[in-house]
C-alpha cells in the first residue's frame, strides 16, 4: 500500500506533506487512514512479540532451574554419580 500512494504522489507531483495529510486529499484519505492503522497494528503485533518471547524465555530459564530440582531417581546416572564421587566420575584413560 505504501508504494501505490508513493506512486500516486509522485504521479500527481504533490509535496510530501501536502500528500500524505488526508484532510488535504481526499482523494487518497482512506488508503492513508488504513495505511497508519495498519502500521499501527503492527507496531502492536511487534510488541506482543517481544513481550511473548521475553515471557518465554523467562520460562524456559524456570523450567531449567526446575530440572535442576528434580527427584535424585529422574536425575541423570552421571548428575548423581558427580554428587557422590566429586565432580567426575568418568574414569580417565
Amino acid at each position: 500500500m505504501k508504494g501505490q500512494l508513493e506512486a500516486a504522489r509522485q504521479a500527481v507531483g504533490e509535496a510530501i506533506a501536502v500528500f500524505y495529510d488526508p484532510r488535504q486529499n481526499a482523494e487518497h484519505a482512506a488508503d492513508l487512514q488504513r495505511s497508519h492503522r495498519l502500521r499501527g497494528e503492527m507496531a502492536s503485533l511487534m510488541q506482543r512479540a517481544e513481550a511473548w518471547g521475553r515471557a518465554a524465555s523467562g520460562a524456559d530459564r524456570h523450567d531449567r532451574s526446575e530440572a535442576e530440582a528434580e527427584p535424585e531417581e529422574w536425575q541423570p546416572f552421571e548428575r548423581r554419580a558427580d554428587a557422590l564421587f566429586g565432580t567426575s566420575s568418568r574414569l580417565d584413560d
